[in-house]
């Protein structure tokens, strides 16, 4: 079988190329680089089951060129980031929704089996009921949130109108190897490792009691391959959350990241942490319910944030260090 990885050179992308390849599978990716990193990838580039492609999913030729003789897509690329989103809206929106539905297109013309897609908790909006249940969301907090759900309502039509198979995954705060730890809007925990490994102070958004339920990289890969090989007809053409199903606060997960890494580098157990104000556009607690994955799909996460942290803390100190 042959799947497509837009963003395929980015943090999720270049492990679900991993996975697949090491699976059997023939990997095409897609990706512009404007995220994603060429490093990622190199270990692929000598497999023959492995090929790049190096274009835009706003560009309609080549996501035309990316899904040729394609079975499954994996669609992964975005402008991720909440803030990136309220600071330049206009690219966030290119990419996200016109980029979306350039790849949705394309793969209904090339009778695509099935089309996966990253989509995202943001989606919950300002509703504040806790687990977050896939059939109950608010109104979007940032332009990010919008086209996040514009992709779902997208694939709900794809579905409905031209027969595409379609899952959305909706990701909460994933985390682990080749998570990038640098530029304006790295997630949390890279950063936050990074700059314990360099001895400076970690800036916690807020009173550190916002809550996430951060979620492994493994336990999403096991959710993508679920979702592209399930032959549960009723499992088609719907969302679902992809999560551990357990929240940690910020000064939970700052004080789990200085404690191991104090373990391995003494001196950090010394760095003091700083408070800052809240963001714009973030949603205070974030909890999912992972009931509807584990029942249609037999999703079964091995990995909690402690676990998670014990893998990725290792992967960070042995690639980062000065």
């Amino acid at each position: 079988m042959k799947i497509l990885i837009t963003g395929g050179a980015g943090f999720i992308g270049s492990n679900l190329t991993e996975h697949f390849l090491s699976k059997g599978y023939e990997v095409v990716c897609l990706d512009n680089f404007a995220t994603g990193h060429r490093h990622n990838i190199i270990s692929f580039l000598q497999n023959p089951k492995y090929s790049l492609l190096e274009g835009d999913i706003r560009n309609f030729i080549d996501c035309q060129k990316a899904v040729a003789g394609v079975d499954y897509v994996l669609h992964q690329a975005a402008l991720g980031s909440v803030p990136r989103s309220i600071k330049d809206p206009i690219t966030t929106n290119d990419v996200n929704v016109t980029g979306f539905l350039n790849m949705l297109t394309a793969s209904r013309d090339a009778k695509v089996k099935r089309f996966v897609y990253a989509a995202s908790s943001s989606t919950y909006g300002d509703s504040e009921s806790l687990p977050k249940v896939e059939e109950v969301i608010g109104k979007p907090l940032s332009p990010y949130a919008i086209t996040k759900y514009v992709n779902e309502l997208y694939a709900d039509i794809f579905s409905k109108t031209y027969g595409l198979e379609t899952i959305g995954l909706r990701y909460f705060n994933v985390f682990g190897r080749r998570q990038d730890p640098n530029g304006a809007y790295a997630a949390v925990i890279p950063l936050f490792v990074k700059q314990f490994m360099n001895y400076e102070s970690p800036v916690i958004n807020g009173d550190g009691n916002y809550s996430r339920d951060f979620t492994y990289i493994d336990n999403v890969l096991q959710m993508n391959e679920l979702a592209m090989t399930t032959q549960n007809r009723a499992a088609l053409n719907t969302v679902y959350n992809t999560a551990y199903g357990d929240r940690t606060t910020l000064t939970q997960l700052i004080t789990l990241l200085k404690n191991k890494l104090s373990k391995l580098d003494a001196k950090i157990g010394d760095v003091e942490i700083v408070h800052g104000p809240n963001r714009k556009g973030d949603i205070p607690h974030s909890l999912a319910s992972i009931d509807k994955a584990k029942r249609l799909l037999g999703y079964d996460p091995q990995f909690s944030i402690d676990k998670g942290l014990e893998q990725a803390i290792n992967w960070y100190y042995n690639n980062l260090k000065k």
